[in-house]
């Protein structure tokens, strides 16, 4: 497991401050905007330099879209991201171009964006080539047979295409790719969901190691919240466009307290013959991001609902020792 670090341990390499990110729904022959859906709606994170903060939510909870509000690779609808204390979203193309080279993201599916027509030196070094690094087509070549090496691929791969490799060896020349450019952040999203078991626990393995040498910091968005005790340090946990629980990570698994987070544990197995006993399943489906419900947004699935929660929306209430969460059953004088 990640060395867990206290909230002022570490400087803040990330801070993203009520990021909202919604699409358009138009209809009509003249398409005129008729809502909207709201698939992040006021999301705060801190990512501290050297650390790994989890992002958790079920499919459709807005998390990856987070992930790419970030990299602007979609348009937020307003807040602010501050990587090393400039705001991104402010930047013009020209201003956000040397600051993609320190945040580079890693994709569930590699084969999205590793390009069949190129073989994998082409695809390793193309960041290099962009980003001027490297004195020489010789000197990149050097560096994409360190690379492969570095996350435990032959260097001679470098010379095959993408559609030759498995699953797990696509999403190690993904993170080649991503290490070339010598990024400080990583984002991973779902990077290792679609891997089997044994190949996911020798690429976590192989993240841990890669943050201990190179000093990196992990974005890492994921439903599955077993690779989250592995990996991470602290844990943001949302729900149709919020983040209703924050913790570090051993604090959110041994004292959840948002009913949405109990029923996300709930159904994590365990040998614990008190897990579920104390821990309530989440009922019914999300709703729609484009008619969210009043109040609290998880009422409508709630176990734990009273009529207080479809009328107001609960803010992000402070735990001890420390953490936050959106429930008014933690709020000062309810406990």
């Amino acid at each position: 497991m990640s060395q867990l670090v206290s909230d002022t341990s570490a400087e803040a390499l990330l801070e993203v401050r009520d990021l909202r990110t919604w699409f358009p729904i138009r209809k009509g022959l003249f398409r005129k905007t008729v809502g909207h859906v709201r698939a992040v709606d006021g999301v705060d994170l801190t990512v501290r330099r050297g650390t790994t903060h989890a992002l958790v939510g079920e499919s459709g909870c807005g998390k990856t879209t987070v992930g790419r509000s970030i990299l602007r690779l979609v348009e937020p609808s307003g807040g602010e991201v501050r990587f090393k204390g400039k705001n991104l979203l402010a930047l013009s193309p020209s201003e956000l171009r040397p600051l993609r080279r320190a945040v580079q993201m890693i994709f569930q599916d590699p084969m999205t964006s590793l390009d069949p027509r190129f073989r994998v030196r082409e695809l390793v070094a193309e960041g290099m080539e962009s980003f001027g690094i490297g004195k020489n087509d010789e000197e990149r070549t050097q560096r994409v047979a360190e690379l492969l090496t570095r996350v435990k691929l032959d260097p001679t791969y470098m010379w095959r295409y993408p559609h030759e490799f498995s699953g797990g060896q696509r999403q190690r020349i993904g993170l080649a790719r991503a290490l070339a450019v010598e990024p400080e952040l990583l984002i991973c999203d779902e990077a290792v969901s679609a891997l089997d078991v044994s190949i996911q626990a020798q690429m976590l393995n192989l993240l841990s190691d890669l943050q201990k040498e190179l000093g990196l910091t992990y974005l890492f968005i994921t439903h599955d919240l077993s690779v989250v005790r592995y990996l991470a340090d602290e844990v943001s946990v949302m729900y149709l466009g919020q983040i209703v629980e924050r913790a570090p990570t051993e604090q959110l698994f041994s004292r959840p307290t948002h009913p949405y987070t109990q029923g996300l544990l709930a159904a994590v197995p365990s040998a614990d013959p008190e897990h579920r006993a104390v821990r309530a399943e989440v009922l019914g489906d999300v709703p729609s991001p484009a008619n969210p419900p009043s109040g609290c947004r998880f009422h409508t699935r709630c176990p734990k609902r009273f009529e207080r929660c479809p009328r107001e929306m609960p803010e992000l209430f402070a735990l001890e020792p420390s953490g936050q969460s959106r429930c008014f059953l933690v709020e000062p004088g309810n406990s």
